[in-house]
């Protein structure tokens, strides 16, 4: 052994001793946030970088090598909390970062697997969670590690020892709010919204300092609610979401108007932008709200200093069908006429990809990435949707009866749901995990009760296809080309990773962690983790390996909500466990 290779083996072995040993390892400072995209040793944004484009600069592990792709290690969540399982995995310094199913938080040993803690939050009986008792994610900050529970609040844990630091109320549980989605941290500032919408509650995004939870600003994101600032603790008044109530909104509905916020945002330090998506409006009956209902199924753009709307885009005015606009804005760059064009991307729930022009809001383009979409003809200059009116569900008899029903394309779950898609910055293409189904929908009479369901409409979801559902396709977006596309029979419900090797990460209900080429779509490599794979994949460099992370297991929205579809899928085996790869030694791959 060299002397080099032996210093590179001891300072190895020493780093894993001291992370199983507990002994504290660097903090994450704004100058870590800022660089996430950028630096390889770490990954400690949701998004892989704070515009959220979830690609990696590493080529390591590329085209011609990845086949030889091998699992490293597996660690189990354990107990009896199998259920979805849609974290993304965080590393520092050689320790990963998970949550679990039921408001939990793991530390692992990122060398072996070896669990180092873990936290259970204490959940009261009367959680309302929407869509499984899932949770995204965590954030990290100075020596802590931040996330959401299912009882809507935010808890913050220090990074070596599990032990709670601060918690705090967010939001009232019994209302219907919780939070599953992971906070953001911006320059100092932890950043999050809400989930909650099917309840009738106020969405919501907040900033807090993230070493005390000490709160900063409130942006309701429903129009007529105020806004606060906070100065040594105390509420100043911020403006009036939308200027005043009443606009898009009629009567008191406004006052339970839902639009919550609950997949969380990204940031782009070039225009010093925060981007949330906001959910549905409620109820669902579109009959009971004429108008806009702003700012419901948009995109918004804030100010991180103090949450003011600086702009917003509304994929669907008057929502019939609970399209959301929750779906990630991601920031990206190209080159058109010679300019360089400041653009976002996003694939609405509604089937429609948007291009917009993320100084302003402005539309540039759009452009259907599903097969089939009844609700529209299409968009129209501006981007709003052009109806077409008889896919809306009818109105509810005055005499209580359920309104006329229609079958829609595509169903509520989404042309894409909350799974992120990644943009590849070497391709120029957008790789978006998306379902090809359509619903029966129908409107019912209905009224608020706090912390009861508020939704006004009754459906069944079903498949378009009998070959498929799920569809991982590669967009372009300046053109609106779809580039290649891979068929899965069941649906697409897991997070996208791309990187400068040339490869495209994603996993499927029925267990698999896949890996395709970036530029035509070709399958190079497959595992079975043993459940679905919902969860978003990530990839790191240690000790001069590039590894590839992975949490596995079935659950979610689709077999709670998920009709003929549910069917289709019921057999599948729930788990919980994360999958760690990398490439087996050069010397055993020389071999093969």
């Amino acid at each position: 052994m060299t002397k080099h290779a032996r210093s590179s083996f001891l300072l190895t072995t020493l780093v894993a001793a001291m992370s199983v040993a507990g002994v504290a390892t660097a903090n994450v400072t704004n100058d870590d946030i800022r660089a996430d995209a950028t630096n390889n040793n770490q990954v400690v944004t949701n998004g892989m970088g704070l515009q959220g484009q979830r690609f990696s600069t590493l080529d390591l592990l590329n085209t011609d090598n990845v086949s030889s792709l091998q699992p490293v290690w597996a660690f189990s969540l354990g107990g009896e909390k199998q259920r979805g399982q849609q974290s993304q995995p965080m590393i520092k310094d050689g320790v990963m970062y998970i949550t679990g199913s039921y408001s939990r938080v793991f530390a692992v040993d990122a060398r072996t697997g070896t669990k180092l803690w873990q936290y259970d939050a204490r959940l009261p009986d009367g959680i309302m969670p929407c869509c499984d008792v899932i949770n995204r994610g965590v954030a990290l900050y100075d020596n802590l590690v931040i996330f959401g529970t299912l009882d809507a609040k935010l808890v913050a844990l220090d990074k070596d020892t599990g032990k709670v630091v601060w918690r705090k109320t967010v939001a009232d549980y019994q209302a219907g709010y919780s939070i599953t989605a992971a906070p953001l941290v911006v320059d100092g500032k932890l950043i999050t919204g809400v989930s909650g919408g099917e309840f009738g509650v106020v969405g919501k995004i907040e900033a807090y300092n993230p070493t005390n939870g000490e709160l900063l600003w409130t942006r309701p994101t429903i129009e007529g609610h105020m806004g606060y600032t906070y100065e040594d603790g105390k509420p100043v008044e911020a403006g009036i979401s939308g200027g005043e109530a009443n606009q898009t909104w009629p009567g008191d509905l406004w006052k339970t108007g839902g639009g919550a916020p609950w997949l969380g945002g990204y940031y782009d330090p070039e225009t010093n932008l925060l981007f949330f998506g906001t959910g549905n409006p409620a109820p669902w009956n579109s009959h009971l709200r004429p108008g806009d209902n702003l700012y419901s199924s948009s995109r918004l753009a804030l100010n991180p200093d103090n949450g003011q709307i600086v702009w917003h885009f509304q994929t669907t005015p008057h929502d019939g069908w609970d399209f959301d606009g929750v779906n990630e804005l991601i920031s990206f760059n190209y080159e058109e006429d010679g300019k360089e064009v400041k653009a976002a991307g996003t694939a609405d729930r509604n089937g429609f990809f948007y291009v917009l022009d993320r100084t302003n809001g402005d539309f540039i383009r759009g452009f259907p990435f599903v097969d089939k979409i009844t609700w529209a003809t299409g968009l129209d200059e501006n981007g709003r949707p052009i109806y077409a009116d008889e896919f809306r569900p009818g109105a509810p008899t005055e005499s209580g009866d359920a309104g006329s029903q229609v079958f829609t394309a595509p169903a509520f779950l989404g042309g894409k749901n909350w799974m992120p898609m990644s943009y590849g910055q070497n391709t120029g293409l957008f790789y978006v995990p998306s379902n090809e189904w359509g619903m029966d929908i129908w409107n019912e009479s209905t009224t608020y009760k706090k912390g009861a369901a508020y939704l006004g409409a009754g459906f069944t979801i079903k498949p378009l296809n009998e070959e498929y559902i799920g569809v991982l396709r590669a967009m372009d977006p300046k053109t609106g080309e779809e580039i290649w596309r891979y068929q899965n029979e069941a649906p697409l419900w897991g997070g996208v990773l791309s990187t400068q090797g040339n490869l495209v990460f994603t996993g499927n209900p029925e267990g698999y962690l896949m890996a395709f080429d970036s530029r035509n779509g070709e399958k190079l490599w497959q595992f079975n983790t043993g459940s679905g794979v919902i969860g978003s994949p990530i990839t790191w460099e240690m000790d001069g390996e590039q590894y590839v992370s992975v949490m596995s297991g079935w659950g979610g929205a689709v077999p709670l909500w998920g009709g003929h579809v549910a069917e289709r899928v019921k057999n599948f085996t729930q788990g919980g466990t994360l999958w760690t790869f990398k490439l087996p030694s050069s010397a055993a791959v020389s071999q093969r």
